[in-house]
């Protein structure tokens, strides 16, 4: 649930600025590249340590991109105030991955249904157990057919 603690240490952001759903590269120039590629009428409505961030419409819809930077504590910052402060209910991972498996090649794309770790990350903040997040299988649904389309 968002709160008025707009703007945080780590986005400029207004409340209302950030659509419902957004899409996190690592990189906030890829983020950038997105925004000036694929959306329209885009407002860069972040530019805080430079990770930028921008919403506008696709095929219609509000959406919005911004970079989550390198690594678990980057992305755990980001993310977490996108869902707390921002009322953000959807993010989107895009971008490459790195990763070891036989079979896996530059360019392919892979379609992750989850995604764990053996770090010790989330141990700093005493939360009981591990957490495994799993995407919403219509969205994932949604993103093998399309990806098979093309």
């Amino acid at each position: 649930m968002a709160t008025t603690q707009t703007p945080t240490p780590h986005n400029g952001a207004k409340a209302g600025d950030i659509a419902e759903t957004v899409l996190m590269p690592g990189d906030p120039l890829r983020a950038k590249y997105i925004a000036e590629n694929f959306l329209k009428d885009a407002v860069c409505f972040n530019t805080v340590r430079n990770m930028l961030g921008y919403t506008g419409t696709y095929e219609g819809k509000r959406v919005s991109v911004m970079g989550g930077g390198m690594g678990m504590p980057s992305v755990g910052i980001y993310t977490y105030e996108l869902y707390h402060f921002y009322g953000v209910k959807n993010i989107i991972r895009v971008g490459s991955a790195g990763g070891i498996a036989d079979g896996v090649h530059t360019h392919d794309v892979i379609i992750a249904m989850g995604a764990c770790t053996d770090s010790n990350y989330a141990a700093q903040y005493r939360l009981p157990g591990t957490f495994a997040p799993v995407a919403d299988y219509g969205l994932l649904k949604k993103a093998v057919e399309s990806a098979e389309e093309q």
